[in-house]
């Protein structure tokens, strides 16, 4: 696969995680936790930054969204165990009004919007990773 397809899959990804946080918050009208505003920091530039670097052919990109995802990521692993662990949600700082252990989303008993924003960092650090690995290939390819 090129490294141009491999951004626009990413940029995909941050784009879907990006529209769903808005629709939860802004149609659904749920109120996001200290926690998810951390996780939406990390997100939404990485729509702009990914988008771009598609456009310019920026790949040096990739190692800035590679950082932001691994911080995203660790802020919605820590939401999500804080969610569904009992010694964490135990252990849980007090987040603003709205309580971190609290979860909108409970698909299936255990997908909760902690765990889709996880799943979408882990698709862009993954994505994000095999670019720079091309890129010190010299593989444009």
């Amino acid at each position: 696969m090129h490294k141009e397809n491999y951004l626009l899959a990413a940029w995909g990804v941050a784009l879907i995680a990006t529209l769903g946080s808005l629709y939860f918050s802004e149609v659904l009208k749920f109120i996001p936790c200290e926690l998810c505003w951390y996780q939406r920091i990390f997100m939404y530039p990485q729509v702009f930054l990914l988008g771009m670097a598609f456009v310019r052919k920026q790949f040096i990109i990739a190692r800035y969204t590679l950082m932001l995802s691994i911080i995203g990521g660790t802020i919605s692993l820590y939401h999500y165990l804080i969610q569904k662990v009992p010694f964490f949600r135990n252990t849980a700082p007090s987040c603003s009004i709205v309580p971190c252990t609290g979860d909108y989303l409970n698909w299936l008993g255990f997908i909760t919007i902690p765990l889709l924003a996880l799943i979408a960092f882990i698709f862009i650090s993954v994505i994000s990773y095999r670019v720079i690995q091309m890129e010190k290939e010299g593989k444009y390819i």
